[in-house]
Protein backbone atom coordinates (compact mmCIF):
# COMPACT_ATOMS: atom_id res chain seq x y z
CA UNK A 1 0.00 0.00 0.00
CA UNK A 2 0.96 3.59 -0.46
CA UNK A 3 -0.31 6.71 0.86
CA UNK A 4 -0.12 9.61 -1.73
CA UNK A 5 -0.80 13.02 0.11
CA UNK A 6 -1.76 15.36 -2.96
CA UNK A 7 -1.32 19.21 -2.80
CA UNK A 8 -0.57 19.74 0.81
CA UNK A 9 1.18 23.08 0.18
CA UNK A 10 1.77 26.23 2.38
CA UNK A 11 -0.28 28.22 -0.64
CA UNK A 12 -3.38 26.24 -0.72
CA UNK A 13 -3.61 24.86 2.74
CA UNK A 14 -5.59 27.47 4.26
CA UNK A 15 -8.73 27.29 7.03
CA UNK A 16 -11.32 28.54 4.65
CA UNK A 17 -11.28 24.88 3.43
CA UNK A 18 -14.55 22.68 4.54
CA UNK A 19 -13.79 21.13 7.96
CA UNK A 20 -10.50 22.21 8.16
CA UNK A 21 -9.22 21.36 11.58
CA UNK A 22 -11.01 18.03 11.23
CA UNK A 23 -8.97 17.39 7.95
CA UNK A 24 -6.01 18.74 9.03
CA UNK A 25 -5.97 16.30 12.46
CA UNK A 26 -6.76 13.39 10.28
CA UNK A 27 -4.38 13.82 7.54
CA UNK A 28 -1.35 14.60 10.03
CA UNK A 29 -2.53 11.48 11.88
CA UNK A 30 -2.92 8.91 9.03
CA UNK A 31 0.57 10.34 7.78
CA UNK A 32 2.03 9.99 11.43
CA UNK A 33 0.52 6.36 10.94
CA UNK A 34 1.74 5.09 7.62
CA UNK A 35 5.37 6.08 8.78
CA UNK A 36 5.36 4.30 11.91
CA UNK A 37 3.89 1.20 10.27
CA UNK A 38 6.13 1.34 7.53
CA UNK A 39 3.99 2.30 4.69
CA UNK A 40 5.43 3.83 1.60
CA UNK A 41 4.55 7.83 1.96
CA UNK A 42 4.94 10.04 -1.52
CA UNK A 43 4.41 13.50 -1.89
CA UNK A 44 3.08 15.01 -4.99
CA UNK A 45 2.96 19.18 -5.29
CA UNK A 46 1.39 21.09 -7.82
CA UNK A 47 2.96 23.71 -9.56
CA UNK A 48 0.81 26.21 -11.46
CA UNK A 49 3.21 27.73 -13.24
CA UNK A 50 5.40 31.02 -13.19
CA UNK A 51 4.64 34.29 -12.08
CA UNK A 52 1.10 32.52 -10.38
CA UNK A 53 3.10 32.30 -6.56
CA UNK A 54 2.51 28.68 -6.60
CA UNK A 55 5.74 27.53 -8.35
CA UNK A 56 8.98 25.62 -7.71
CA UNK A 57 11.03 28.40 -5.65
CA UNK A 58 7.63 29.97 -3.94
CA UNK A 59 7.01 29.59 -0.62
CA UNK A 60 3.19 28.89 -1.13
CA UNK A 61 4.58 25.89 -3.19
CA UNK A 62 6.23 24.22 -0.12
CA UNK A 63 4.56 21.52 1.87
CA UNK A 64 3.44 22.33 4.92
CA UNK A 65 5.51 22.42 8.44
CA UNK A 66 3.22 19.60 9.74
CA UNK A 67 3.70 17.23 7.16
CA UNK A 68 7.82 17.71 6.05
CA UNK A 69 8.76 15.03 3.81
CA UNK A 70 11.13 12.89 5.39
CA UNK A 71 13.94 11.55 4.37
CA UNK A 72 13.97 8.86 1.77
CA UNK A 73 10.05 9.79 0.62
CA UNK A 74 9.28 10.29 -2.57
CA UNK A 75 8.60 13.78 -3.56
CA UNK A 76 6.89 14.71 -7.01
CA UNK A 77 5.74 17.80 -9.07
CA UNK A 78 3.25 18.04 -11.11
CA UNK A 79 1.42 20.48 -13.53
CA UNK A 80 -1.86 19.31 -14.19
CA UNK A 81 -4.80 18.04 -11.90
CA UNK A 82 -3.70 14.50 -12.04
CA UNK A 83 -0.91 13.17 -10.06
CA UNK A 84 -0.69 10.57 -12.98
CA UNK A 85 0.29 13.77 -15.20
CA UNK A 86 3.68 13.24 -14.26
CA UNK A 87 5.74 11.34 -16.15
CA UNK A 88 7.99 9.69 -13.16
CA UNK A 89 5.61 9.42 -11.24
CA UNK A 90 3.38 7.05 -13.42
CA UNK A 91 6.60 5.26 -13.91
CA UNK A 92 7.12 4.81 -10.66
CA UNK A 93 3.45 3.77 -9.88
CA UNK A 94 3.35 1.38 -12.60
CA UNK A 95 6.20 -0.65 -11.21
CA UNK A 96 4.29 -1.40 -7.62
CA UNK A 97 3.27 -5.05 -7.00
CA UNK A 98 1.22 -3.77 -4.50
CA UNK A 99 -2.04 -1.91 -6.10
CA UNK A 100 -3.29 -0.21 -3.26
CA UNK A 101 -3.17 3.11 -3.45
CA UNK A 102 -4.75 5.71 -0.44
CA UNK A 103 -5.44 8.78 -1.59
CA UNK A 104 -5.39 12.05 0.94
CA UNK A 105 -5.06 15.99 0.08
CA UNK A 106 -6.31 18.71 -2.06
CA UNK A 107 -8.85 19.72 -3.50
CA UNK A 108 -11.14 17.41 -3.81
CA UNK A 109 -13.06 18.81 -6.91
CA UNK A 110 -9.69 18.83 -8.88
CA UNK A 111 -6.65 17.32 -8.07
CA UNK A 112 -8.00 14.89 -5.98
CA UNK A 113 -10.58 14.02 -8.58
CA UNK A 114 -8.39 13.73 -11.46
CA UNK A 115 -6.38 11.24 -9.29
CA UNK A 116 -8.65 9.28 -8.24
CA UNK A 117 -10.20 8.39 -11.77
CA UNK A 118 -6.47 8.34 -13.12
CA UNK A 119 -5.54 5.49 -10.55
CA UNK A 120 -8.70 3.45 -10.94
CA UNK A 121 -8.51 3.38 -14.99
CA UNK A 122 -5.39 2.03 -14.18
CA UNK A 123 -5.94 -0.68 -12.27
CA UNK A 124 -5.30 0.88 -8.37
CA UNK A 125 -7.43 -0.43 -5.55
CA UNK A 126 -8.53 3.33 -4.29
CA UNK A 127 -8.96 3.84 -0.64
CA UNK A 128 -9.78 7.34 0.49
CA UNK A 129 -10.47 7.93 4.53
CA UNK A 130 -13.40 10.07 5.20
CA UNK A 131 -12.49 13.44 5.83
CA UNK A 132 -9.03 13.24 4.33
CA UNK A 133 -9.97 15.16 1.33
CA UNK A 134 -11.64 18.46 1.15
CA UNK A 135 -11.96 22.21 -1.04
CA UNK A 136 -13.57 25.38 -0.65
CA UNK A 137 -16.72 27.03 -1.36
CA UNK A 138 -17.34 27.72 -5.46
CA UNK A 139 -19.81 29.80 -7.29
CA UNK A 140 -21.52 26.40 -7.59
CA UNK A 141 -21.48 24.81 -4.24
CA UNK A 142 -20.27 24.92 -0.52
CA UNK A 143 -17.23 22.87 -0.01
CA UNK A 144 -19.65 20.75 2.28
CA UNK A 145 -21.64 19.68 -0.87
CA UNK A 146 -18.72 19.58 -3.18
CA UNK A 147 -17.01 16.75 -0.90
CA UNK A 148 -19.54 14.84 -0.32
CA UNK A 149 -20.65 14.83 -4.09
CA UNK A 150 -17.59 13.73 -4.76
CA UNK A 151 -17.03 11.31 -1.56
CA UNK A 152 -20.43 9.81 -1.70
CA UNK A 153 -21.61 9.80 -5.36
CA UNK A 154 -18.54 10.57 -8.01
CA UNK A 155 -16.28 7.78 -6.71
CA UNK A 156 -18.65 5.41 -5.32
CA UNK A 157 -17.77 3.08 -8.16
CA UNK A 158 -13.98 3.86 -8.58
CA UNK A 159 -12.63 3.57 -4.47
CA UNK A 160 -13.31 2.72 -1.18
CA UNK A 161 -14.31 5.28 1.29
CA UNK A 162 -12.95 4.00 4.37
CA UNK A 163 -13.14 5.70 8.17
CA UNK A 164 -9.60 7.05 9.25
CA UNK A 165 -9.26 4.05 11.92
CA UNK A 166 -9.70 1.57 9.21
CA UNK A 167 -7.45 3.14 7.28
CA UNK A 168 -4.91 3.29 10.42
CA UNK A 169 -5.68 -0.39 10.45
CA UNK A 170 -4.96 -0.96 7.32
CA UNK A 171 -1.45 0.31 7.67
CA UNK A 172 -0.24 -2.19 10.42
CA UNK A 173 -1.97 -5.14 8.11
CA UNK A 174 0.35 -3.94 5.30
Amino acid sequence: MILLVVDMQKGIVDDELYAFDSFMEKTVRLVDAARKNGVEVIFVQHDAGENTGLSVGDEAFEIIDELSPEQGEQVFVKKINSCFGNKDFREYMEKQEDRRLMIIGLQTNYCIDCTVKSAFERGFEVLIPEGTNTTFDNDYMTGETCVRYYNEDVWEELADIVSVEEAIDMFSRK
